[in-house]
């Protein structure tokens, strides 16, 4: 029996006002590189290989994110292909007065695991790592 890898992982961000558009609000293209570096974060803890990302898929955005809110990201791993990892992200936010938050924007990233040669490497398989 070996120890589970890693399904998860956490960052924070701030909003600050480069990453805002003339609203205020962030910026789509920068919410989906921080969840892009999130999923990536995750798929490399699980598969310890070098991962790229294969696709993104159903992103939804919900509420706005604020300039001066916090940001956490959550990524996990919720699927596992041969070399393929389904990874979900999340974006919250959280007023840092208040303490409220809310979820703001959804999606799923497929990430492949690359071996020293750039080929799809196996990362390990669910039932294996239980």
């Amino acid at each position: 029996m070996h120890d589970a890898p890693p399904r998860e992982a956490r960052l924070w961000e701030i909003v600050f006002p480069d990453d805002a558009n003339h609203l205020g609000t962030l910026f789509g293209g920068r919410a989906l590189a921080w969840m892009d570096k999130a999923a990536f974060i995750a798929a490399t803890r699980y598969a310890r290989h070098t991962v790229v990302t294969a696709r993104s898929e159903q992103v939804d955005f919900h509420v706005p994110v604020r300039q001066g809110q916090l940001v956490e990201l959550v990524a996990r791993v919720v699927d596992v292909g041969r070399s393929s990892m389904q990874v979900e992200v999340e974006l919250h936010t959280e007023d840092a007065h208040a303490g409220t938050r809310h979820l703001c924007t959804r999606g799923r990233f497929v990430m492949i695991a690359l071996d020293a040669n750039g080929r799809p490497a196996a990362v390990p398989s669910p039932a294996a790592t239980t």
